[in-house]
């Protein structure tokens, strides 16, 4: 029985008093389909809240008629701890929690529906994939060349849209696994029914399922729930929103909380088009608009809505300061010779600050992709700066850096047993706990090291094992003799090619994987700065002990998408170059789209700052140990001048051209040869030699997205182009092609 309200409030209710206009309106319009467009730093959080305990002080539901939503436990746990304050005791028997929560609350009590009992198990990720290997090994597939990771993502993509594997299309369909993806989730299904168990995926769509399929059910819910509060709708993935749209189908009373402007996720499965169509899908519905931002000054608002207004798709909203101290410095874009360069101007600075009694963990360096951390962490190591890496591992510690690491260490020192254990089976040498077995007791034994125990259990092996594990001591043999031949990095590179490290990664479907990739690009690239393997190895050594306890002041350092939803006194974004920021891979993928993704992206960055955002760009920077100009960001075109207070000069720092050494390219990409550095000023800088064959002016190129143009301006290796069916653009001569 739920537990007996309070009375109703008086209109002059302290909770109501505490908001302004906009948020007043948001909270009292009760009736029928709100969708509340907040923007970064509007008070959402408190909207919310107050909404939810408006309509049970006011006695318009029950604790047990409203169901919120949100996407993280810990914003279920404040939402149910700020509705609890204000009700002025505990709140029970809610339906507030996440969606994977609140279906598997539900699926509970309709198991049967959907085949299963109510005590279903709910599995982990590794159980998850351990039964479907099961299920692929018995279909014969050859898991090596479709790994289950592949068509596990795939699986989980189809259930985000909604999609049974009765619903898939051919539309929908892939050619996985030999156009068998389809039939393979079929019988994965069918298993995880017959073991009584769904995975995360599952428990929003057998919910969809069961009111799609079952109308008493849906109308039942439908009586329970009178109204329905959505947090992060713009996160909301397709089954989410179908789930949510049938929920609501019969009294309309919902009310979703949201930022089109903050749509970052659809690499998740996250559809922006949901909120976009809220008033289609809702007609009559109310939008009400928080624009009063209490968070950020002046500068960094106008910035920021300079910049987003660029997007076509979006709602529309213009943030304003709120906060009584709204006057503050401009943006900060500041322009630098190299990402060296742009390191140790960050470093400095956060330097200074600290002097200056600027606390550390009101300092953040928000990056676009996770190989840019190395550069930062090496340097704020260097000058004793303690930082935490938000989101994720710090760079040395990521897995696939430990597993290239240990394939380096074997090399250095043969005896290494740990690191040899951790390489033998990675990728995958069809070496099972036996063969792994018999090599720890003939090394134990024998007193010798695992690599030799290997090297005479090779023989003894069936084919495959015995093909794969000599493959690789035939290949640690012929690295280790490279290293006097020809370098360090080149080997580095080639034994990621070739012990099928790179391929392993490249053939994974995740959506890590790609990032990982660029982790091992960006190893390749330290290893260019130091003479020797050893000095690497001792370097990354002394970096791993030189770890900060997790107590103190320390800055934070996270990719922007960690960032969502924090905020800090000053944030640094580096890296704000066509192809970084815009990244390649998101225009490439997503088009114009994903442009407008980035754009969403680069403005939550700049939202995350209180008082300083300072955004940098190198005319210079050395991705996965090639060297290569840089253009500056479009995104920097975006800013509103009269707000942006620019600095440096990459120009000036053009002291001395000299030649380049040869560079070689294994066939991942990965490395080239550390490039010859020359002085400029007080500071060394790497320089690329001119073009072999340059564009001209006139003549007609073809660029594979844009298709034909002919060139209007040369700089450098940075070619304008008028495209015949695309606006003029500025692209890199390396992306042009003579027809």
């Amino acid at each position: 029985m739920s537990a007996p309200l309070p009375t109703p409030p008086s209109s002059g209710d302290d909770y109501l008093a505490r908001l302004n206009p906009e948020q007043r309106e948001a909270v009292e319009t009760l009736d029928g389909p709100v969708l509340i467009l907040a923007g970064a730093g509007t008070g959402k959080t408190r909207v919310l809240t107050t909404r939810f305990a408006h309509l049970l002080k006011t006695g318009r539901a029950w604790p047990g008629q409203v169901l919120a939503v949100t996407f993280t436990n810990k914003a279920a746990r404040e939402m149910r701890e700020r509705v609890s304050a204000i009700l002025g005791q505990p709140a029970e028997g809610l339906w507030l929690g996440t969606f994977h929560s609140l279906c598997a609350r539900m699926l509970r009590r309709h198991a049967e529906l959907v085949g299963l009992t109510s005590a279903f198990t709910i599995l982990d990720t590794d159980d998850q994939m351990r039964l479907l290997k099961q299920v692929m090994d018995a279909a014969g597939i050859d898991l090596k060349r479709w790994p289950a990771p592949g068509l596990m993502a795939q699986i989980q993509r189809w259930k985000d849209r909604g999609l049974t594997a009765e619903r898939v299309t051919p539309a929908e369909d892939t050619d996985y696994a030999g156009g068998r993806a389809r039939a393979l989730y079929a019988a994965y299904q069918s298993r995880l029914r017959d073991l009584n168990c769904c995975d995360f995926g599952d428990l929003m769509l057998h919910m969809t399922e069961v009111f799609r399929g079952h109308p008493e059910v849906l109308a039942d819910w439908n009586r329970r729930l009178r109204y329905i509060l959505v947090d992060e709708y713009q996160d909301t993935n397709l089954v989410q929103y179908y789930w949510l749209r049938l929920l609501a189908q019969s009294h309309r009373n919902i009310c979703c909380v949201g930022d089109d402007d903050q749509s970052i996720y659809s690499w998740r499965g996250a559809e922006i088009e949901n909120i976009l169509r809220f008033e289609k899908d809702f007609p009559n519905a109310k939008v009400v608009r928080l624009e009063a931002n209490y968070r950020s000054t002046k500068p960094i608002l106008a910035a920021a809505a300079h910049l987003i207004a660029h997007n076509a798709g979006r709602l529309g909203k213009t943030l304003r300061a709120g906060r009584k101290d709204a006057e503050g410095d401009k943006v900060r874009v500041v322009s630098l010779w190299d990402s060296e360069e742009e390191a140790r101007m960050v470093g400095e600075r956060i330097e200074s600050a600290r002097r200056n009694g600027h606390k550390l963990a009101e300092i953040a360096i928000l990056v676009r992709a996770g190989f840019q951390t190395r550069a930062f962490e090496e340097r704020l190591i260097v000058l004793g700066l303690p930082y935490r890496v938000v989101g994720g591992l710090k760079f040395y510690e990521r897995a696939e850096i430990r597993d290239a690491m240990a394939y380096l260490r074997i090399l250095a020192q043969p005896a290494d047993d740990l690191a040899f254990e951790r390489i033998v089976n990675t990728p995958k040498r069809g070496l099972g706990e036996t063969a792994m077995r018999r090599m720890h007791e003939l090394a134990r034994a024998e007193g010798i090291p695992l690599v030799l125990a290997a090297e005479r259990l090779v023989p003894s092996l069936t084919a495959k094992p015995r093909q794969a594990l000599g493959a690789l001591l035939q290949g640690i043999g012929r690295w280790r003799e490279g290293l006097a031949k020809e370098g360090h990095v080149v080997v580095a590179a080639t034994l990621l090619d070739e012990s099928g490290y790179t391929d392993m990664w490249k053939a994974d479907k995740s959506p890590e994987a790609p990032g990982r990739l660029e982790n091992l690009k960006e190893l390749i690239r330290a290893l260019g700065e130091f003479e020797s393997l050893a000095g690497f190895l001792e370097h990354v050594a002394l970096v791993m002990e030189n770890d900060e306890n997790s107590e103190g002041d320390r800055l934070s350092l996270m990719t922007l998408h960690a960032a969502k939803g924090l905020e800090f006194d000053t944030v640094f974004l580096p890296g704000w170059e066509e192809g970084l920021f815009p990244h390649s891979r998101a225009m490439e993928e997503g088009g114009d789209k994903g442009v407008e993704e980035e754009r969403r992206l680069a403005y939550v960055g700049i939202t995350r700052a209180r008082r300083h955002a300072i955004i940098s760009t190198a005319a210079n920077r050395r991705i996965y140990g090639n060297w290569s100009a840089s253009i500056p960001s479009r995104f920097l075109d975006e800013l509103p001048p009269d707000q942006i207070q620019r600095e440096g000069s990459a120009s000036m720092a053009r002291a001395r051209v000299a030649e380049m050494p040869s560079v070689f390219t294994g066939p991942s990409g990965l490395m080239a040869r550390k490039p010859r550095v020359i002085e400029a000023g007080a500071w060394e800088a790497p320089v690329r030699p001119p073009p072999a064959n340059p564009f001209k002016v006139g003549e007609r190129v073809f660029h594979k997205k844009f298709g034909y143009g002919v060139v209007t301006a040369v700089d450098d290796n940075r070619v304008d182009v008028d495209f015949e069916k695309s606006d003029p653009k500025r692209v890199m001569d390396s992306f042009l092609e003579r027809p």
